[in-house]
């Protein structure tokens, strides 16, 4: 295998430099503005966009891309904050649902605006349309990627 190329280093290491910092300083942001993780942040999402408010737990890990222990252990820790609660699958009895209460829509929706502005400022506003158009781009060629190598 070749190794990176000058280049290709930098764009690599930028990439890497820019997943940490800013899953990081979104994290910090919304623990400073609101009593949610950015992992709580994302269960929350997943439930308020379902129409019925309430997601397998096979679906949620498959949506946040983890496995089934950690949102297990994740939800169980939202249940004790009482954001979300679990209910049994009448029509699989190893399945459940995570549901979303009204404690957890309550604190998603004081959340999202701080949230919003946040991505706004350290992602969208330094972003010219041309730079946003390349970067969804870019962003769906290497998902569509993924997409080929997990099948």
């Amino acid at each position: 295998t070749p190794w990176l190329d000058a280049d290709e280093q930098r764009a690599w290491r930028g990439w890497l430099a820019v997943n940490a910092r800013l899953s990081a300083a979104l994290h910090r942001d919304l623990q400073r503005h609101s009593d949610l993780s950015l992992p709580d942040f994302d269960v929350l999402v997943q439930l308020t966009e379902s129409p019925e408010g309430r997601v397998r737990v096979s679906a949620l890990a498959t949506a946040l891309e983890w496995d089934r222990s950690r949102v297990s252990h994740h939800v169980t820790r939202m249940q004790r904050r009482g954001l979300v609660d679990r209910e049994e699958c009448e029509d699989d009895a190893r399945g459940s649902f995570v549901v979303g209460t009204a404690a957890g829509r309550a604190a998603i929706e004081a959340a999202a605006p701080g949230h919003v502005r946040t991505v706004r400022d350290l992602v969208l506003d330094p972003l010219t349309a041309t730079d946003l158009a390349a970067l969804t781009r870019i962003d769906e060629r290497i998902l569509a990627r993924l997409d080929e190598r997990t099948g």
